[in-house]
Protein backbone atom coordinates (compact mmCIF):
# COMPACT_ATOMS: atom_id res chain seq x y z
CA UNK A 1 0.00 0.00 0.00
CA UNK A 2 2.78 2.09 0.85
CA UNK A 3 4.56 1.40 -2.35
CA UNK A 4 1.33 2.05 -4.44
CA UNK A 5 0.72 5.27 -2.55
CA UNK A 6 4.40 6.08 -3.34
CA UNK A 7 3.94 5.78 -7.36
CA UNK A 8 0.82 7.43 -7.36
CA UNK A 9 2.03 10.91 -5.69
CA UNK A 10 5.07 10.57 -8.16
CA UNK A 11 2.51 10.09 -10.73
CA UNK A 12 0.41 12.57 -9.96
CA UNK A 13 3.48 15.24 -9.40
CA UNK A 14 4.93 14.12 -13.07
CA UNK A 15 1.84 14.45 -14.50
CA UNK A 16 1.35 18.47 -12.71
CA UNK A 17 4.50 19.45 -14.16
CA UNK A 18 3.70 18.09 -17.33
CA UNK A 19 0.65 19.85 -18.01
CA UNK A 20 1.50 23.03 -15.66
CA UNK A 21 5.29 23.10 -16.42
CA UNK A 22 7.39 24.90 -19.03
CA UNK A 23 10.87 24.86 -19.28
CA UNK A 24 12.81 28.26 -19.32
CA UNK A 25 16.40 29.10 -19.66
CA UNK A 26 17.38 28.61 -15.37
CA UNK A 27 15.25 25.16 -15.40
CA UNK A 28 11.74 23.81 -15.25
CA UNK A 29 9.06 26.77 -14.30
CA UNK A 30 5.33 26.62 -13.39
CA UNK A 31 3.40 27.82 -16.69
CA UNK A 32 2.22 30.65 -14.72
CA UNK A 33 6.05 32.16 -14.03
CA UNK A 34 5.32 34.03 -17.42
CA UNK A 35 2.54 36.09 -15.46
CA UNK A 36 4.60 36.46 -12.82
CA UNK A 37 7.89 38.54 -14.70
CA UNK A 38 5.16 40.07 -16.44
CA UNK A 39 3.79 41.79 -13.23
CA UNK A 40 6.86 42.43 -11.79
CA UNK A 41 8.61 43.94 -14.42
CA UNK A 42 7.48 47.25 -13.95
CA UNK A 43 10.02 47.86 -10.68
CA UNK A 44 12.46 47.93 -14.13
CA UNK A 45 10.44 50.58 -15.58
CA UNK A 46 10.71 54.49 -14.69
CA UNK A 47 9.19 57.50 -15.76
CA UNK A 48 11.75 60.53 -16.57
CA UNK A 49 9.68 63.90 -17.08
CA UNK A 50 7.06 61.84 -19.24
CA UNK A 51 8.88 59.43 -20.95
CA UNK A 52 8.69 55.98 -19.82
CA UNK A 53 12.44 54.28 -19.23
CA UNK A 54 13.77 50.47 -18.90
CA UNK A 55 16.50 50.03 -16.68
CA UNK A 56 19.47 47.96 -17.82
CA UNK A 57 18.70 45.28 -15.26
CA UNK A 58 14.77 44.42 -16.90
CA UNK A 59 16.64 44.85 -20.86
CA UNK A 60 19.03 42.29 -19.82
CA UNK A 61 17.08 39.42 -18.31
CA UNK A 62 14.09 39.87 -21.53
CA UNK A 63 17.24 39.09 -23.60
CA UNK A 64 18.45 36.60 -21.20
CA UNK A 65 14.97 34.87 -21.69
CA UNK A 66 14.56 35.49 -25.17
CA UNK A 67 11.58 37.66 -24.97
CA UNK A 68 10.26 40.96 -26.80
CA UNK A 69 8.61 44.11 -25.02
CA UNK A 70 6.39 46.83 -26.19
CA UNK A 71 5.49 49.56 -24.49
CA UNK A 72 2.11 51.65 -24.96
CA UNK A 73 1.02 55.32 -23.78
CA UNK A 74 -2.32 56.29 -22.92
CA UNK A 75 -3.52 56.74 -26.75
CA UNK A 76 -2.55 52.82 -27.45
CA UNK A 77 0.68 54.54 -29.33
CA UNK A 78 3.71 52.66 -28.99
CA UNK A 79 6.30 54.27 -26.90
CA UNK A 80 9.23 52.35 -26.87
CA UNK A 81 10.02 48.37 -27.96
CA UNK A 82 12.76 45.76 -27.41
CA UNK A 83 13.35 43.02 -29.46
CA UNK A 84 9.81 43.36 -31.35
CA UNK A 85 8.90 41.35 -33.73
CA UNK A 86 8.15 43.00 -37.33
CA UNK A 87 4.51 41.64 -37.28
CA UNK A 88 3.07 43.44 -34.00
CA UNK A 89 1.08 46.38 -34.51
CA UNK A 90 2.93 50.08 -33.35
CA UNK A 91 -0.69 51.08 -32.37
CA UNK A 92 -3.56 49.74 -30.30
CA UNK A 93 -6.80 50.36 -29.42
CA UNK A 94 -8.25 49.58 -26.06
CA UNK A 95 -10.69 46.47 -27.02
CA UNK A 96 -7.40 45.31 -28.03
CA UNK A 97 -5.27 45.85 -25.34
CA UNK A 98 -8.05 43.93 -23.53
CA UNK A 99 -8.33 40.69 -26.00
CA UNK A 100 -4.80 40.12 -25.59
CA UNK A 101 -5.25 39.18 -21.85
CA UNK A 102 -7.07 36.26 -22.87
CA UNK A 103 -5.34 35.49 -26.56
CA UNK A 104 -3.93 32.06 -27.26
CA UNK A 105 -0.44 31.11 -28.40
CA UNK A 106 -0.41 32.87 -31.63
CA UNK A 107 2.23 34.60 -34.04
CA UNK A 108 5.01 32.55 -32.19
CA UNK A 109 4.35 34.06 -28.96
CA UNK A 110 2.35 33.91 -26.23
CA UNK A 111 1.20 37.68 -25.26
CA UNK A 112 1.02 39.05 -21.47
CA UNK A 113 -0.13 42.96 -20.93
CA UNK A 114 0.23 44.67 -17.51
CA UNK A 115 0.46 48.11 -17.01
CA UNK A 116 2.87 50.91 -15.06
CA UNK A 117 1.58 54.03 -13.45
CA UNK A 118 3.60 57.03 -11.80
CA UNK A 119 3.32 60.51 -11.16
CA UNK A 120 -0.72 60.14 -12.60
CA UNK A 121 0.65 58.44 -15.94
CA UNK A 122 -0.14 55.49 -17.07
CA UNK A 123 1.82 53.24 -19.43
CA UNK A 124 0.43 49.67 -20.68
CA UNK A 125 3.11 46.73 -21.87
CA UNK A 126 3.48 44.39 -23.64
CA UNK A 127 5.82 41.10 -23.53
CA UNK A 128 5.95 38.03 -25.80
CA UNK A 129 6.83 34.37 -24.27
CA UNK A 130 8.36 31.77 -27.16
CA UNK A 131 5.84 29.35 -24.82
CA UNK A 132 2.44 27.76 -25.63
CA UNK A 133 0.46 28.88 -22.92
CA UNK A 134 -3.10 28.66 -21.98
CA UNK A 135 -4.52 31.48 -20.30
CA UNK A 136 -8.34 30.96 -19.00
CA UNK A 137 -10.62 32.45 -16.76
CA UNK A 138 -12.36 30.55 -14.07
CA UNK A 139 -15.92 32.28 -12.75
CA UNK A 140 -17.92 30.90 -9.63
CA UNK A 141 -20.51 31.73 -6.80
CA UNK A 142 -17.91 33.41 -4.43
CA UNK A 143 -21.38 33.35 -2.01
CA UNK A 144 -21.99 29.44 -2.24
CA UNK A 145 -17.95 28.49 -2.76
CA UNK A 146 -18.15 30.50 0.96
CA UNK A 147 -20.52 28.60 2.56
CA UNK A 148 -18.84 25.58 0.83
CA UNK A 149 -15.62 25.84 2.45
CA UNK A 150 -16.18 25.16 5.93
CA UNK A 151 -17.67 21.83 4.99
CA UNK A 152 -14.58 21.20 2.19
CA UNK A 153 -12.65 21.61 5.31
CA UNK A 154 -14.12 19.22 7.32
CA UNK A 155 -14.38 16.90 4.53
CA UNK A 156 -10.84 17.00 4.39
CA UNK A 157 -10.65 16.44 8.08
CA UNK A 158 -13.17 13.92 8.08
CA UNK A 159 -10.96 11.94 5.56
CA UNK A 160 -7.81 11.97 7.22
CA UNK A 161 -9.31 10.65 10.40
CA UNK A 162 -10.78 8.07 8.58
CA UNK A 163 -7.65 7.14 6.92
CA UNK A 164 -5.22 7.32 9.93
CA UNK A 165 -8.38 5.22 11.71
CA UNK A 166 -8.24 2.62 8.99
CA UNK A 167 -3.89 2.45 9.35
CA UNK A 168 -5.05 1.81 12.93
CA UNK A 169 -7.46 -0.82 12.33
CA UNK A 170 -4.88 -2.56 9.88
CA UNK A 171 -1.98 -2.07 12.22
CA UNK A 172 -3.93 -3.69 15.29
CA UNK A 173 -5.39 -6.47 12.55
CA UNK A 174 -2.00 -7.37 10.69
CA UNK A 175 -0.12 -7.22 14.52
CA UNK A 176 -3.02 -10.10 15.83
CA UNK A 177 -2.34 -11.93 12.48
CA UNK A 178 1.28 -11.75 12.91
CA UNK A 179 1.29 -12.92 16.50
CA UNK A 180 -0.76 -15.87 15.28
CA UNK A 181 2.49 -17.02 12.79
CA UNK A 182 4.66 -16.05 15.07
CA UNK A 183 3.20 -18.09 18.12
CA UNK A 184 2.59 -21.21 15.55
CA UNK A 185 6.36 -20.95 14.91
CA UNK A 186 6.85 -20.89 18.24
CA UNK A 187 4.95 -23.85 18.82
CA UNK A 188 6.45 -25.52 16.28
CA UNK A 189 9.47 -25.38 17.68
CA UNK A 190 8.28 -26.50 21.25
CA UNK A 191 6.12 -29.29 19.44
CA UNK A 192 2.70 -28.06 20.52
CA UNK A 193 1.51 -26.44 17.72
CA UNK A 194 -2.42 -26.52 16.72
CA UNK A 195 -3.53 -26.45 13.42
CA UNK A 196 -4.87 -22.98 11.94
CA UNK A 197 -7.61 -22.38 9.79
CA UNK A 198 -6.42 -21.93 6.58
CA UNK A 199 -8.91 -19.05 5.04
CA UNK A 200 -8.25 -15.40 4.07
CA UNK A 201 -5.27 -13.56 3.04
CA UNK A 202 -2.89 -15.39 5.28
CA UNK A 203 -4.31 -18.68 4.35
CA UNK A 204 -1.27 -19.97 2.08
CA UNK A 205 1.12 -18.92 5.49
CA UNK A 206 -1.40 -20.80 7.44
CA UNK A 207 -0.87 -23.80 4.96
CA UNK A 208 2.23 -23.93 5.15
CA UNK A 209 3.16 -23.72 9.11
CA UNK A 210 0.40 -26.67 9.20
CA UNK A 211 2.00 -28.61 6.23
CA UNK A 212 5.51 -27.76 8.55
CA UNK A 213 4.24 -29.20 11.17
CA UNK A 214 2.98 -32.56 10.16
CA UNK A 215 6.28 -32.74 8.68
CA UNK A 216 8.02 -31.95 11.81
CA UNK A 217 5.68 -34.73 13.23
CA UNK A 218 5.90 -36.92 11.03
CA UNK A 219 9.92 -36.95 10.80
CA UNK A 220 10.07 -37.12 14.76
CA UNK A 221 8.16 -40.12 14.77
CA UNK A 222 10.91 -41.63 11.85
CA UNK A 223 13.37 -40.77 14.06
CA UNK A 224 12.12 -42.52 17.39
CA UNK A 225 11.49 -45.23 15.49
CA UNK A 226 14.65 -45.48 14.00
CA UNK A 227 16.66 -44.70 17.41
CA UNK A 228 14.18 -47.66 18.83
CA UNK A 229 15.00 -49.58 16.48
CA UNK A 230 18.49 -48.88 16.73
CA UNK A 231 18.41 -49.71 20.50
CA UNK A 232 17.03 -52.99 19.93
CA UNK A 233 19.71 -53.97 16.81
CA UNK A 234 22.43 -52.91 19.10
CA UNK A 235 21.27 -55.16 22.36
CA UNK A 236 20.86 -57.94 20.13
CA UNK A 237 23.85 -57.60 17.79
CA UNK A 238 25.10 -57.25 21.34
CA UNK A 239 23.99 -60.38 22.36
CA UNK A 240 24.95 -61.76 18.89
CA UNK A 241 28.40 -60.95 19.71
CA UNK A 242 28.84 -62.53 23.09
CA UNK A 243 27.02 -65.66 21.64
CA UNK A 244 29.78 -66.95 19.38
CA UNK A 245 32.35 -64.84 22.30
CA UNK A 246 31.14 -67.33 24.93
CA UNK A 247 32.32 -70.78 23.14
CA UNK A 248 35.63 -69.25 22.30
CA UNK A 249 36.55 -68.07 25.38
CA UNK A 250 35.61 -71.65 26.99
CA UNK A 251 37.21 -73.50 24.48
CA UNK A 252 40.88 -71.34 24.76
CA UNK A 253 40.74 -72.11 28.27
CA UNK A 254 40.34 -75.57 28.03
CA UNK A 255 43.44 -75.40 25.92
CA UNK A 256 45.19 -73.40 28.54
CA UNK A 257 44.23 -75.01 30.96
CA UNK A 258 44.81 -79.11 29.71
CA UNK A 259 48.09 -78.89 28.10
CA UNK A 260 48.19 -83.16 27.94
CA UNK A 261 45.18 -82.67 25.10
CA UNK A 262 45.45 -84.77 22.21
CA UNK A 263 45.96 -83.59 18.74
CA UNK A 264 42.23 -84.91 17.57
CA UNK A 265 40.70 -82.88 20.67
CA UNK A 266 42.95 -79.26 19.88
CA UNK A 267 41.68 -79.76 16.49
CA UNK A 268 38.31 -80.07 17.45
CA UNK A 269 38.51 -77.06 19.66
CA UNK A 270 40.57 -75.37 16.94
CA UNK A 271 37.68 -75.71 14.83
CA UNK A 272 35.05 -74.45 17.01
CA UNK A 273 37.16 -71.87 17.95
CA UNK A 274 37.89 -70.91 14.20
CA UNK A 275 34.07 -70.89 13.17
CA UNK A 276 32.83 -68.42 16.21
CA UNK A 277 35.61 -66.23 14.86
CA UNK A 278 34.47 -66.05 11.34
CA UNK A 279 31.21 -65.47 12.69
CA UNK A 280 32.30 -62.47 14.77
CA UNK A 281 34.35 -61.30 11.70
CA UNK A 282 31.36 -61.13 9.29
CA UNK A 283 28.91 -59.11 11.33
CA UNK A 284 31.84 -56.70 12.05
CA UNK A 285 32.24 -56.45 8.28
CA UNK A 286 28.57 -56.01 7.42
CA UNK A 287 28.37 -53.46 10.02
CA UNK A 288 31.64 -51.78 8.51
CA UNK A 289 30.43 -52.01 5.06
CA UNK A 290 26.93 -50.51 5.63
CA UNK A 291 28.18 -47.53 7.06
CA UNK A 292 30.64 -47.36 3.89
CA UNK A 293 27.96 -47.97 1.74
CA UNK A 294 25.97 -44.88 3.23
CA UNK A 295 29.28 -42.67 3.32
CA UNK A 296 29.69 -43.55 -0.09
CA UNK A 297 33.41 -44.42 0.81
CA UNK A 298 33.20 -48.65 -0.06
CA UNK A 299 35.51 -49.11 -3.47
CA UNK A 300 33.77 -48.77 -6.34
CA UNK A 301 35.15 -50.88 -9.37
CA UNK A 302 32.36 -51.97 -12.41
CA UNK A 303 33.14 -53.62 -14.94
CA UNK A 304 31.41 -55.30 -18.02
CA UNK A 305 29.53 -58.36 -16.95
CA UNK A 306 27.75 -61.05 -18.63
CA UNK A 307 24.51 -61.48 -16.46
CA UNK A 308 23.30 -64.71 -17.46
CA UNK A 309 26.29 -66.34 -16.52
CA UNK A 310 27.39 -64.15 -13.40
CA UNK A 311 24.08 -65.27 -11.67
CA UNK A 312 24.07 -68.92 -12.83
CA UNK A 313 27.88 -69.34 -11.28
CA UNK A 314 26.82 -67.53 -8.35
CA UNK A 315 23.58 -70.05 -7.50
CA UNK A 316 25.88 -72.77 -8.91
CA UNK A 317 28.44 -71.79 -5.62
CA UNK A 318 25.42 -71.94 -3.36
CA UNK A 319 23.91 -75.26 -4.38
CA UNK A 320 27.91 -76.83 -3.91
CA UNK A 321 27.76 -75.13 -0.25
CA UNK A 322 27.34 -77.93 2.29
CA UNK A 323 25.01 -76.05 4.46
CA UNK A 324 22.08 -75.79 1.15
CA UNK A 325 23.42 -79.35 -0.33
CA UNK A 326 19.79 -80.79 0.63
CA UNK A 327 17.80 -77.54 -0.61
CA UNK A 328 15.29 -76.99 -3.43
CA UNK A 329 16.97 -73.90 -5.31
CA UNK A 330 16.26 -73.39 -9.16
CA UNK A 331 17.27 -70.91 -11.88
CA UNK A 332 15.70 -69.85 -14.74
CA UNK A 333 16.11 -67.08 -17.50
CA UNK A 334 13.88 -66.08 -19.99
CA UNK A 335 16.77 -64.19 -22.14
CA UNK A 336 19.74 -65.58 -23.90
CA UNK A 337 22.55 -62.97 -22.75
CA UNK A 338 22.94 -59.37 -21.56
CA UNK A 339 26.02 -57.42 -21.00
CA UNK A 340 25.68 -55.17 -17.42
CA UNK A 341 28.46 -52.83 -15.73
CA UNK A 342 28.35 -54.31 -12.49
CA UNK A 343 31.12 -54.44 -9.28
CA UNK A 344 31.25 -58.04 -9.36
CA UNK A 345 31.99 -58.41 -5.68
CA UNK A 346 30.11 -55.59 -4.48
CA UNK A 347 26.79 -57.00 -6.72
CA UNK A 348 27.65 -60.80 -5.84
CA UNK A 349 27.03 -60.06 -2.36
CA UNK A 350 24.23 -58.14 -2.93
CA UNK A 351 22.21 -61.26 -4.65
CA UNK A 352 23.87 -63.65 -2.40
CA UNK A 353 22.09 -61.55 0.91
CA UNK A 354 19.00 -62.26 -0.61
CA UNK A 355 19.42 -65.81 -1.58
CA UNK A 356 20.91 -66.90 1.51
CA UNK A 357 18.31 -65.22 3.65
CA UNK A 358 15.24 -67.07 1.67
CA UNK A 359 17.10 -70.39 2.37
CA UNK A 360 18.00 -69.17 5.70
CA UNK A 361 14.55 -68.30 7.52
CA UNK A 362 12.70 -70.55 5.58
CA UNK A 363 11.79 -74.10 6.37
CA UNK A 364 13.63 -77.09 4.56
CA UNK A 365 11.52 -77.87 2.14
CA UNK A 366 11.19 -74.34 1.04
CA UNK A 367 11.93 -74.04 -3.09
CA UNK A 368 14.13 -70.73 -3.82
CA UNK A 369 13.43 -69.65 -7.66
CA UNK A 370 15.95 -67.11 -9.25
CA UNK A 371 14.86 -65.78 -12.37
CA UNK A 372 16.01 -63.48 -14.91
CA UNK A 373 14.26 -61.38 -17.40
CA UNK A 374 13.27 -58.10 -19.24
CA UNK A 375 10.55 -56.09 -18.92
CA UNK A 376 8.95 -53.20 -21.56
CA UNK A 377 10.98 -50.74 -20.87
CA UNK A 378 14.25 -52.36 -21.55
CA UNK A 379 15.03 -53.41 -18.11
CA UNK A 380 16.62 -56.15 -16.67
CA UNK A 381 14.44 -57.85 -14.11
CA UNK A 382 16.17 -60.57 -11.53
CA UNK A 383 13.76 -62.03 -8.95
CA UNK A 384 14.73 -64.01 -6.01
CA UNK A 385 11.12 -66.05 -4.72
CA UNK A 386 9.94 -68.42 -2.28
CA UNK A 387 7.35 -70.21 -1.15
CA UNK A 388 7.90 -69.95 2.28
CA UNK A 389 6.38 -68.27 5.51
CA UNK A 390 5.84 -65.00 4.36
CA UNK A 391 6.11 -61.87 5.62
CA UNK A 392 3.40 -59.47 7.45
CA UNK A 393 2.95 -55.84 5.96
CA UNK A 394 5.04 -54.60 8.65
CA UNK A 395 8.08 -56.78 8.17
CA UNK A 396 7.65 -55.41 4.84
CA UNK A 397 7.68 -51.89 5.52
CA UNK A 398 10.61 -51.93 7.90
CA UNK A 399 12.96 -54.98 6.08
CA UNK A 400 15.22 -52.84 4.14
CA UNK A 401 16.02 -50.48 7.50
CA UNK A 402 19.57 -50.89 8.50
CA UNK A 403 18.46 -51.66 11.94
CA UNK A 404 15.85 -54.37 11.68
CA UNK A 405 15.81 -57.56 12.05
CA UNK A 406 13.00 -59.72 11.39
CA UNK A 407 10.35 -61.76 13.84
CA UNK A 408 11.52 -65.34 12.67
CA UNK A 409 15.22 -64.69 13.47
CA UNK A 410 15.17 -66.60 16.78
CA UNK A 411 15.52 -70.18 15.20
CA UNK A 412 18.37 -68.76 12.98
CA UNK A 413 20.24 -65.94 15.29
CA UNK A 414 23.08 -65.89 13.73
CA UNK A 415 22.58 -62.66 11.34
CA UNK A 416 23.45 -59.37 11.80
CA UNK A 417 20.33 -57.74 10.64
CA UNK A 418 22.41 -55.92 8.08
CA UNK A 419 21.82 -58.34 5.29
CA UNK A 420 18.67 -56.69 3.54
CA UNK A 421 19.89 -53.35 4.12
CA UNK A 422 23.43 -53.87 2.17
CA UNK A 423 21.74 -55.75 -0.44
CA UNK A 424 19.93 -52.17 -1.24
CA UNK A 425 22.83 -49.90 -0.70
CA UNK A 426 24.66 -51.93 -3.19
CA UNK A 427 21.48 -51.96 -6.09
CA UNK A 428 21.47 -48.19 -5.31
CA UNK A 429 24.71 -47.54 -5.95
CA UNK A 430 24.57 -49.40 -9.49
CA UNK A 431 21.38 -47.30 -10.29
CA UNK A 432 19.32 -49.92 -9.43
CA UNK A 433 16.14 -50.54 -7.72
CA UNK A 434 14.89 -53.34 -5.46
CA UNK A 435 11.23 -53.81 -3.80
CA UNK A 436 9.66 -57.07 -2.06
CA UNK A 437 6.14 -58.46 -2.26
CA UNK A 438 5.24 -61.11 0.31
CA UNK A 439 2.06 -62.64 1.62
CA UNK A 440 2.05 -64.81 5.27
CA UNK A 441 2.42 -68.42 4.53
CA UNK A 442 2.54 -67.46 0.84
CA UNK A 443 6.09 -66.61 0.19
CA UNK A 444 8.35 -64.00 -0.69
CA UNK A 445 9.33 -62.58 -4.17
CA UNK A 446 12.14 -60.05 -3.97
CA UNK A 447 12.71 -58.07 -7.62
CA UNK A 448 15.74 -56.15 -8.70
CA UNK A 449 15.47 -53.77 -11.10
CA UNK A 450 18.39 -52.81 -13.11
CA UNK A 451 18.99 -50.33 -16.41
CA UNK A 452 21.18 -52.28 -19.00
CA UNK A 453 23.40 -49.58 -19.52
CA UNK A 454 24.42 -49.09 -15.66
CA UNK A 455 27.18 -47.20 -16.30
Amino acid sequence: MSALLLIAVVIAIGMFYYIFGITEPEGLSLASWPDRFTDNFSVWMENDNGNVKIEEVGLKRLDEYGLWLQVIDETGQEVFCHNKPENYPIKYSASELISLRTSAYEQGNTVLANSYEDSGETWSYLIGFPYVIGKHMLYYNGENVGRLSPLFRMGIFFILCSILLFVICYGFWLTRHLGKISKGIGDVSMRSYTSLSEKGVFGEIYGALNKMDAEICHSDKVQQDTERIRREWIANITHDLKTPLSPTKGYAELLMDSPTLDSETIQEYGGIILKNVNHIEKMINDLKLTYQLDSGAVPYHPQTVRLVRFLKELVIDIVNNPAFANRSIEFESNIQECEVCLDIDLFRRAVNNLIINALTHNPPETKVTISIDTDSKKRILICISDNGIGMSDKEQSELFNRYYRGTNTKEKPEGSGLGLAIAKQIITLHNGNIAVKSKRDEGTRFTIVLPLENQ
